[in-house]
């Protein structure tokens, strides 16, 4: 159904004078959550909030956290295609996804301890979930608590019945939300506001001491630098007509072989991410993470080419089916969507028409409609 935003029971009130107390729990699991993490503590400490940000990693016990983020990027890595395979055995009524819901569910005393205090509880990321939706349905957590959805696909460790709101970045990923039975309500999504596509700006070019030629591919397979970046650059390199710019994050490794490939510029890790984005004329992604939402809000066109398996896939159809980022199947698909990139008007790609997530949690009438189930 369909209400009106002021409908909604607030769940963090803001009278004048007053400075909640809310608390973002995230997972140090690449840059993604940790950005939303940052993007929801300057968007809540700006409506007159005081924020501190937790990181599930270190809430889990027996130092778990850490052990559970080298098992996964062990995995993306080197073993890609098991992660969707991963997915599909945590979904609920399997005998993995109870034993994983128990193992998150030793968090929740510690996420109890770490928030004590607070008026809100907003997590940015699925393990969060879990165990803040434990502590929740126990009654060992007495304030509401939200998970704010990254992604554009949301698996089931996602949702946790105990949460009382999921925030979704589109209606897309709203549905899959409901459909493991959260409530759920989409936002307009959070993106750091220098990235905004401002017409007529210009920025300083952040590769004026490289030799490039052309219009620029820039290439991202997030902050650990995954996927088969070497082959999408040899691919944007056949397809003609730009350079590949290739973002190698953590993966040094991978920049120095990137790097001895003519024609390619391999980068590190870069703080400059969002000129690096206003300078070029398309954004290639693997992923359908935070990435995609900050090359949208730049107003610069974003194709997906060969998807992470499981989430990165799963996200790229989802981004797809919103008609936000097309997923290039094919050499030919990619080299048709890059031309096509050359020519396009810049203008912010975000989804129009949802309410700011502060609208959402305060319940005040900025306008807009929400769908709640």
């Amino acid at each position: 159904m369909t209400r009106d935003v002021a409908a909604l029971d607030p769940l963090l009130h803001l009278a004048p004078g007053s400075r909640p107390r809310v608390a973002v729990v995230t997972g140090s699991y690449g840059a993604g959550h940790d950005a939303a993490a940052r993007e929801l503590a300057r968007v809540l400490t700006a409506a007159g909030c005081d924020l501190e940000i937790h990181d599930v990693v270190a809430l889990l016990p027996w130092r778990l956290g850490p052990v559970l983020r080298a098992a996964y990027y062990a995995q993306v890595r080197h073993r890609p295609g098991s992660w969707g395979t991963t997915l599909r055995l945590v979904e609920p009524g399997r005998r993995l996804h109870r034993r994983v819901a128990a193992l998150l569910a030793l968090a929740a005393d510690r996420v109890v301890a770490a928030t004590r205090g607070c008026d809100l509880v907003v997590t940015t990321h699925p393990f969060g979930a879990q165990a803040l939706g434990c502590a929740r349905a126990s009654g060992r957590l007495g304030v509401p608590v939200v998970t704010y959805l990254t992604d554009a696909s949301v698996h089931s460790l996602w949702v946790h019945p105990g949460v009382d709101l999921n925030l979704a970045i589109h209606e897309v990923a709203a549905q899959e939300a409901r459909g493991w039975g959260g409530r759920t309500v989409v936002v307009r999504p959070l993106v750091p506001p220098h990235l905004g596509h401002r017409p007529g700006s210009e920025v300083a070019d952040p590769l004026a001491d490289h030799e490039v030629i052309g219009p620029r591919a820039l290439v991202t397979g997030g902050s650990l630098g995954m996927g088969d970046l070497e082959r999408t650059a040899r691919d944007v390199l056949a397809a003609g007509g730009m350079t590949p710019v290739v973002l190698c994050g953590t993966d040094a490794r991978l920049r120095r072989r990137l790097a001895r490939l003519p024609g390619v510029v391999a980068l590190g890790w870069r703080e400059d991410v969002a000129a690096l984005m206003a300078t070029s004329a398309c954004i290639v992604q693997n992923a359908g993470g935070f990435t995609s939402l900050e090359g949208l809000a730049s107003g610069t066109p974003v194709i997906t080419y060969l998807p992470l398996p499981g989430h990165g896939a799963a996200s790229s159809a989802n981004l797809e089916r919103a008609g936000l980022v097309p997923w290039a199947r094919t050499r030919d698909d990619l080299a048709l969507l890059l031309a096509a990139a050359a020519v396009s008007v810049r203008a912010d790609r975000l989804p129009a028409g949802a309410p700011e997530v502060v609208t959402v949690l305060t319940g005040a009438r900025i306008g807009g409609t929400v769908a709640v189930a």
